[in-house]
């Protein structure tokens, strides 16, 4: 376990986040940046009326642009709680005519198989898998664990992100609708978590054994060339509703016989081994205060609760342990010579943030005119190494 003094840490006083986050900065009443970024979100995705105006609109425009197509909007689906229900959102609740997106690495649990499965049936949505090679993925994988940096899941997330702008350009769809809460999931920090197509590639370039053209993985030309140029435009739903994960749960289990994962994020068996055994125990990450804070700073939990839910570690499972590591193909010393190496940070490869931050006044404006996301600009165009 990695051992931290509890004297140096300092935890915000709004949230539970706290100094094991390395970007974390407090204002003159010691509330972190984080809660910041929660406030400037607010504001971009108010609730009630007004909120379910916006989001009404924002639908009107989905299908307008894609009304001549096939297809007016992708749905990236993992079988997990949020991306489930935004499927169920957009087919009946909306109108939409999506089509969803599932990206297969080979870690999907057996729920999660399912899931998605029942989902798309019982909707009558078509579905889009691309199945990664898995040998190349596990090449990709075991570079981020070479490199040692707390980033290796965004071998699967930044995919996820190039799969969904890539299948709707070549489909022609100019809509992605996108299962986030800021509210109830909040804001990872940068520090802990950090992507881009540069960043990736040159992991692998040091690292790696293997080329990789069984999945994409974008580059930052090809970002602003789908965004930009192909205007793919993301709308997230559950920004603007008062979303409660519990009721989504038991909607999805009645209507689409959805089953729980056991767990944020445990629908693949990869993420539930990473977060509870990985990050904690060689980074002393915790991402439970991720999730905790921002259902504190949305009023969805006492602080205090939240506070003793962390006195108990991470729970993890020794089965799921033994079977992640022995799927990677590492030996017993292989591993333990990758939980003791020093740990790196993403700022000591090769990544796009210099480059982020050079043009973050453009970068401010285009968020403004809903071209590029404000996380962009809140999260990366702000960091400061």
């Amino acid at each position: 376990m990695f051992y931290v003094s509890l004297m140096s840490i300092k935890v915000c006083n709004r949230c539970v986040l706290d100094t094991t986050v390395p970007d974390l900065v407090f204002d003159k009443n010691r509330e972190c940046n984080y809660c910041k970024i929660h406030d400037a979100l607010e504001e971009q995705y108010p609730l009630g009326s007004y909120g379910r105006r916006i989001l009404l609109d924002e639908i009107r425009i989905v299908k307008e642009k894609g009304k001549s197509k096939k297809y007016d909007c992708v749905v990236g689906i993992s079988g997990g709680t949020d991306s489930t229900f935004v499927l169920y959102l957009a087919k009946v609740i909306f109108g939409l005519r999506p089509l969803a997106v599932h990206f297969d690495n080979g870690w999907n649990s057996e729920v999660a198989v399912r899931n998605v499965k029942n989902a798309t049936d019982k909707l009558d949505v078509d579905l889009y898998t691309l199945v990664a090679d898995w040998e190349q993925f596990k090449d990709l994988q075991r570079s981020f664990f070479a490199a040692s940096v707390s980033d290796v899941d965004i071998s699967t997330d930044y995919v996820i992100y190039s799969t969904l702008l890539s299948v709707a350009s070549k489909f022609n769809i100019p809509s992605i609708l996108e299962g986030h809460s800021f509210r109830a999931e909040g804001t990872v920090p940068i520090g802990w978590t950090y992507m881009d197509g540069t960043y990736v590639n040159d992991v692998q370039d040091k690292y790696g054994t293997m080329k990789i053209d069984s999945f994409p993985i974008m580059t930052i030309f090809q970002l602003l060339y789908y965004l930009i140029w192909r205007r793919i435009k993301y709308v997230r739903p559950l920004e603007y509703l008062n979303f409660n994960k519990e009721k989504a749960k038991k909607l999805l289990i009645k209507e689409l016989d959805w089953e729980y994962s056991g767990g944020h994020h445990h629908e693949s068996t990869f993420t539930h081994f990473f977060q509870s055994y990985y990050l904690p125990n060689k980074f002393n990450i915790d991402k439970r205060k991720i999730e905790l804070s921002a259902n504190i700073r949305s009023g969805y939990l006492e602080r205090e609760k939240a506070l003793k839910e962390l006195q108990e570690d991470y729970p993890y499972n020794q089965e799921l342990v033994n079977y992640s590591i022995k799927k990677l193909d590492f030996s017993e010393e292989d591993f333990k010579n990758i939980m003791t190496s020093p740990n790196k940070k993403f700022t000591e490869f090769n990544t796009n943030i210099d480059k982020i931050k050079l043009l973050s006044i453009p970068i401010f404006l285009a968020t403004k005119l809903g071209i590029l996301p404000t996380m962009l600009y809140e999260k990366y165009a702000k960091f400061k190494k």
